[in-house]
């Protein structure tokens, strides 16, 4: 499944027309390569990345980072490495050893050069790695929105704006029959 207009991804992303001009082909390409390929999976993905990005507009964490400082869960093992690797991408990837995978992945050096992901393409591309690392497609396939949320912010931060986005891009989407999110997985 591709968006066709940006204008569908401004309503369903909850972004600027600007930014979905912007975003639009890095999107794309995120959802073909990471096969987020049916309606139900594009309304979760587009919810998800819409909260954690404020809408496509926040590539770059506005936190300084400084919270994730020393925290190994995250990989980061030397002074700075918690501003250094704040979050960025429009799932916002944190920390060094996910840079680090990322930068595997694609080939291209995020750890040397973090502020990369704040480029729109790998903005987009990272956000779809790190949905298909969790295995979110199956998540979505069984509509288990609380879960997905889980798995993306480690809680249930902003829930009810990402409950409110995803009912939009359901609608947007033409999601059939009930969109009302499950309750657990």
């Amino acid at each position: 499944m591709q968006l066709t207009r940006p204008q569908l991804l401004e309503a369903v992303a909850g972004c600027s027309a600007a930014e979905a001009t912007t975003f639009i082909g890095p999107i794309n390409k995120t959802l073909a390569r990471y096969k987020i390929s049916t309606p139900l999976r594009v309304a979760h993905f587009l919810a998800q990345i819409g909260h954690e990005s404020c809408g496509l507009d926040a590539v770059r964490e506005y936190a300084s980072g400084a919270a994730y400082e020393g925290r190994l869960d995250l990989g980061n093992v030397h002074p700075g490495d918690g501003v250094r690797f704040r979050g960025r991408g429009l799932i916002q990837i944190t920390g060094r050893a996910n840079y680090y995978a990322l930068s595997r992945a694609f080939g291209v050096d995020f750890v040397a050069d973090p502020v990369k992901l704040e480029q729109p393409l790998y903005a987009a591309l990272s956000a779809g790695w790190y949905w298909n690392s969790r295995n979110l497609n199956e998540l979505a396939d069984g509509n288990f929105f609380r879960t997905i949320t889980k798995r993306i912010n480690g809680g249930t931060n902003g829930y009810a704006d990402r409950e409110a986005r995803f009912l939009r891009a359901a609608k947007a989407l033409g999601v059939p029959g009930g969109i009302v999110p499950a309750v657990a997985a």
